[in-house]
């Protein structure tokens, strides 16, 4: 048999997860690609093997939202940093937001954004383009450079863009809607909390839990119920980003009843951590939406299990230590890193039995690749998929160490955790970006776009009559 006649590489003895079944094989891997899947004996000859006998062997996590700072703020993060940090937490494609600088609103910039990544990522990724009234001339050529989505900034949040009012919005939901792009909401309404957010300063709070105060779940609530109306009218496809509240399932799940095309993503800290950390962690826990009281939790995990929430992701989103350490709240930045470690604390509560195994395959992977049209290329160990796959030891015993994560940001919530899960080996299309918990550098720079697998069907808008034609020029 020749060298051209082998697969590139066959796994041994893991147990394959998808969200229908756990089952001990082997898969075969050649050209970036799942050649084969079954039985050991089956397989072909291969240039390489690996074994994972104990292990689990997952399709790798799509994270939807992540904030890798690239350009304008490199302190903080870059693309190479940042898609390390994925392949260290078994994420095999991140979707990066658009408020970097300057705010990805034009062609000219995404074009230059995607050179950039290119150049450095280890995983694949997408990249958003900003919704807002600045781009509201430029939804076709952003398009045509190859956006992965839309992100709708409804509330403030770090790089303070401008939140479009809710005539634009309609008017911009109008325009994407035929696109089949899904709009990405940061679901919170500005003018309540830049209110609650001015009575609190003049009362002289700088506490930290005077930044839960300001931004109460009603401004989830208002804003998921506002943007369902928007796109059952227009037709178009929205997701919004880290529900954080029990308040808000309520809106999200009549939306989902009246078929409106909604979905929708948590993260790991508003599973597990509460009001209490503020007392533990100070600004460290700050972030948009801020983490809430302790029975938003078990609702969030309940919604995920039926349905009603489809997909985890993290919010990546990294500062320097002195950034997360002010003494006063208002002035200390929101979010913190979380792609390298939400593999393993949502797999740690696996463990606990909160969960199986499958249905974390379906909210980290599946569910992401269907909505966002990349399944099947993504999202599933299917022969004919690309091989994104992470290989986890599911009895692996270690405290996270913020000092020894690969994110530039080396400060979070979770300094201390406890885990019993940890990605061994990532695989992106066929090749180690990080093997035996070591980089490999040499696949720096392989990342590529995923926007052009998009695949989505034709909106249906509940608007039937000339309004949408008149704004956008095309028939409804």
């Amino acid at each position: 048999m020749t060298t051209s006649d082998k697969v590139d590489l066959v796994i041994h003895g893991g147990i394959v997860v998808s969200p229908d079944a756990e089952v001990r094989a082997s898969i075969a891997v050649k050209d970036g690609k799942v050649h084969a899947i079954g039985a050991a004996e089956a397989m072909p000859a291969a240039n390489e093997t690996l074994d994972a006998t104990g292990m689990h062997v997952l399709p790798g996590a799509i994270d939807v939202h992540v904030h890798f700072r690239d350009p304008g703020y490199t302190h903080k993060e870059d693309f190479g940093s940042g898609t390390a940090a994925a392949a260290f937490g078994g994420v095999t494609t991140v979707f990066d937001m658009p408020n970097t600088i300057p705010t990805v609103a034009n062609a000219e910039v995404l074009a230059a954004k995607h050179k950039l990544a290119s150049e450095k990522a280890y995983v694949d990724y997408g990249l958003y383009a900003v919704l807002g009234e600045e781009s509201l001339d430029h939804i076709d050529e952003l398009i045509e450079a190859g956006v992965i989505g839309f992100k709708c900034y409804m509330g403030n949040t770090f790089g303070r863009i401008p939140s479009p009012s809710t005539g634009a919005m309609l008017e911009l939901f109008e325009l994407v809607a035929p696109t089949g792009k899904r709009i990405s909401l940061h679901a919170e309404t500005n003018s309540i909390m830049e209110r609650r957010e001015s009575r609190l300063r003049a009362a002289g709070r700088t506490e930290p839990l005077a930044h839960l105060a300001s931004r109460p779940a009603v401004v989830a609530v208002e804003a998921v119920s506002r943007a369902a109306i928007l796109s059952e009218w227009t037709g178009a496809r929205i997701h919004v980003l880290h529900i954080s509240s029990a308040a808000e399932l309520r809106p999200l799940a009549e939306a989902k009843a009246r078929g409106v095309e909604i979905t929708g993503e948590t993260c790991p800290h508003y599973l597990l951590l509460s009001e209490k950390d503020y007392e533990k962690s100070a600004g460290i826990v700050r972030v948009n939406p801020p983490v809430r009281e302790t029975p938003n939790q078990q609702p969030l995990w309940n919604a995920l299990m039926d349905g009603t929430i489809d997909m985890v992701a993290t919010d990546h989103a990294p500062h320097t230590p002195e950034e997360k350490t002010r003494n006063d709240i208002w002035t200390v930045d929101c979010g913190f890193p979380g792609v390298e470690t939400q593999m393993p604390l949502m797999l740690t509560e696996i463990s606990k039995g909160r969960a199986t195994i499958r249905d974390y395959v379906r909210w980290s992977a599946e569910n992401p690749a269907k909505q966002f049209g990349l399944y099947p290329r993504k999202g599933t160990l299917t022969v004919g998929s690309d091989a994104d796959i992470a290989i986890v030891d599911m009895n692996r015993r270690w405290t996270i160490d913020d000092a020894k994560i690969q994110s530039k940001s080396k400060i979070s919530p979770w300094q201390g955790w406890s885990c019993t899960a940890l990605p061994i080996h990532t695989i992106v299309r066929g090749r180690f970006a990080m093997k035996n918990r070591v980089l490999n550098e040499q696949t720096r720079g392989t990342g590529r776009s995923v926007h052009a697998i998009q695949k989505m069907p034709a909106p249906t808008p509940k608007n039937t009559d000339a309004t949408m034609a008149a704004v956008t020029g095309k028939r409804s």
